[in-house]
């Protein structure tokens, strides 16, 4: 199965909940304010998110009244391009520029953080980068003996202390340590921090210092891993880490176990922060560089 095969299969749930729900509501009916009323809650239900939402109905409620939709069809293709209007294009997680490319990565527990670092090492060795990951998340033991599971599949080396050691001297020595040997990518892993922790995010904070103290330019993406089962939580998790490290980038993990894929529209619109990765199933091809153009036509397809 291709990767646009896989997106769309992925996406089967989150079609249902946002495009397929529309359609019916449409069909057979006249386009007017009443049904950009009822359109606008079901994107809401769908947690494409009310500052979004808004957005989206103002513009086809515009369309109506300059005739440019009026019918179920009009109003289809209407909504596809609001979509992409909405939706930002980041740059890719790709190894450009100085070495070693380092990728910070945070998230609560549960989002699959882990996974989905093991999967990003794979696709960089796969292209022929070399990698190293550090296990920063050394509150459990758990997560750094998952993680050298992942290192050993993907053929990357790994930098861990013992358990409950300093999360940043750890980050300190997987940057020095793929300084002196050359490496392209460094992909740190945290521990699942919850938000609520201002210790945890003050913990953050240092390890972001003092990546840049040994490579100023470090860390060049600051991912945020997000479960797009937890709908409207992921925006409220977001902010909360983006005010402490500044996020690059989301990866968004298990789109295709929830019908909340909107939630990618909410970030967009709420966050300004891209999207940059998706999760769309288990294998390690379904993590997927985000394509808004791609996204969206799997979504309406």
């Amino acid at each position: 199965m291709g990767l646009f095969d896989r997106l769309k299969e992925g996406l089967f749930k989150t079609k249902k909940s946002l495009v397929e729900n529309i359609e019916s509501l449409a069909r057979g009916r006249i386009v007017d304010d009443s049904l950009l009323d009822e359109f606008e809650e079901l994107l809401i239900m769908a947690d494409v998110g009310p500052q979004a939402a808004e957005t989206i109905t103002r513009s086809l409620k515009a369309k109506v009244r300059e005739q440019k939709i009026r019918n179920e069809k009009d109003l289809k293709e209407a909504f596809k391009e609001e979509v992409k209007k909405i939706l930002i294009s980041g740059h890719k997680v790709m190894c450009a520029g100085e070495k070693p490319y380092v990728v910070l990565t945070v998230g609560v527990n549960g989002v699959g953080k882990t996974t989905t670092i093991g999967k990003l090492a794979r696709h960089f060795t796969d292209h022929g980068f070399t990698v190293t990951l550090a296990a920063g998340d050394t509150f459990r033991a758990a997560a750094i003996e998952q993680l050298e599971i992942w290192a050993d599949r993907a053929g990357a080396q790994i930098v861990k202390h013992r358990s409950g050691a300093d999360p940043a001297a750890v980050a300190f020595d997987a940057v020095a340590s793929a300084k002196s040997k050359n490496i392209d990518v460094v992909i740190i892993d945290t521990a699942g921090r919850l938000h609520t922790k201002t210790n945890l995010m003050e913990e953050l904070k240092k390890i972001k210092r003092v990546i840049s103290k040994e490579l100023a330019s470090a860390p060049h993406e600051v991912l945020l891993v997000v479960d797009a089962t937890s709908g409207q939580n992921a925006i409220n998790q977001a902010k909360i880490f983006n005010e402490a490290v500044g996020i690059t980038g989301i990866a968004l993990t298990k789109l295709d176990g929830t019908a909340k894929g909107g939630i990618i529209l909410a970030i967009n619109k709420e966050l300004g922060i891209p999207v940059k990765l998706i999760g769309v199933g288990e294998a390690v091809e379904d993590l997927q560089d985000f394509d808004p153009d791609e996204f969206v036509n799997a979504l309406f397809g």
